[in-house]
């Protein structure tokens, strides 16, 4: 029963104690198997919150997540995990920014689901939505075919790992962050070499980069980013965490030392503005401010993969990619793909 677990990281403040990895596996499979209560899990959840999850709980939650998963080995290139609740006030970059990843040969996983609490922003299941692409009516196979076709895996997460679609009402009635906040972006549905992954507080750069080591991820970049997500900010530096072979080393990602820092106008978003920004971005047009943004998140995501020597130089290829129009050619195959089989 979680009633036991409970009870250990609910005794309050100075009484609560930490789970070991067993213990926290046991209380995620109670959980997302299905066998515990509406009221124990809610309870759970809130004292987690307040205790704060060690890596050792956070991983634990993973693998069971993981479990409940389908995961594809359709390309093994790099996951980008930025918050399932959405944003409210920042452009998409990394959408945008998948697709000239894909067109420099670096496979990319996105992933996500309908708003969630504490933001509730647009998320990019929206942006499918105004693309007339209905993620949850999309076959697994169809987009997995359509990765294998352009290198770009969008995955809607509730259909994938069904747990989180049954667990959304207690977290939308909660109507804060919980362990799934985190254990879902971590899923890793594509077996990716390379994370990349968002946080709102720089208090969690540790946790988070023994985190990814635990999970065997080849290289991570933990990025302090625009609303909590995996996007570097354009208009002044960025902290991110570096993470390889048991080492993470902090490092400022300062968009003004490429020339590219540029101040992002105010913007009313909506998910059709996201939209619409994103496709005049790939044909090389856009604000500066987010065709610069495009321009820096896939530099340092190149070279995080190994695919750029430098950020100079992962610049200079996204560029050049732009300018040919292949990022643009790959997005509208990936788009006609998805769309030509939710309207059957």
């Amino acid at each position: 029963m979680l009633t036991k677990w409970l009870k250990e990281v609910g005794r309050g403040k100075r009484g609560a104690r930490d789970l070991n990895y067993e213990e926290a596996k046991d209380a995620a499979e109670l959980i997302l198997g299905g066998k515990a209560t509406q009221a124990q899990i809610g309870a759970f959840f809130i004292a987690e919150r307040i205790k704060m999850e060690t890596v050792e709980e956070l991983e634990a939650f993973v693998h069971v997540c993981r479990a409940h998963a389908y995961r594809t080995n359709v390309h093994s290139g790099m996951d980008c995990a930025g918050p399932y609740d959405g944003r409210k006030k920042s452009f998409f970059a990394t959408f945008a920014t998948a697709f000239v990843l894909g067109a420099a040969g670096l496979p990319v996983t996105l992933h996500g689901t309908g708003s969630l609490p504490p933001k509730w922003g647009i998320t990019l299941q929206d942006i499918l939505m105004e693309m007339d692409i209905d993620a949850d009516s999309v076959s697994r196979e169809r987009f997995i075919e359509t990765a294998r076709e352009t290198g770009v895996l969008y995955v809607s997460a509730e259909s994938w790992c069904p747990p989180l679609r049954e667990l959304r009402s207690i977290r939308v009635e909660l109507g804060m962050r919980t362990v799934l906040n985190t254990a879902e972006k971590l899923i890793d549905y594509a077996h990716s070499k390379y994370l990349l992954f968002g946080v709102f507080h720089n208090t969690v750069f540790e946790r988070m980069a023994k985190l990814s080591e635990k999970l065997g991820y080849e290289r991570s970049l933990i990025v302090q980013g625009v609303e909590g997500s995996e996007d570097l900010f354009i208009e002044r530096p960025t902290r991110t965490y570096f993470v390889q072979n048991g080492i993470a080393i902090q490092q400022i990602v300062d968009p003004d030392a490429y020339g590219l820092e540029t101040q992002v106008p105010e913007v009313e978003w909506t998910a059709a503005l996201q939209k619409d920004t994103v496709e005049e971005v790939l044909q090389g047009g856009g604000h500066l401010a987010f065709a610069n943004q495009v321009l820096l998140n896939a530099a340092v995501r190149l070279h995080l993969a190994g695919k750029a020597d430098s950020v100079e130089q992962g610049i200079y290829m996204s560029k050049a990619l732009i300018d040919d129009g292949e990022p643009w050619k790959l997005y509208s195959q990936w788009k006609h793909a998805l769309q030509k089989i939710s309207t059957i």
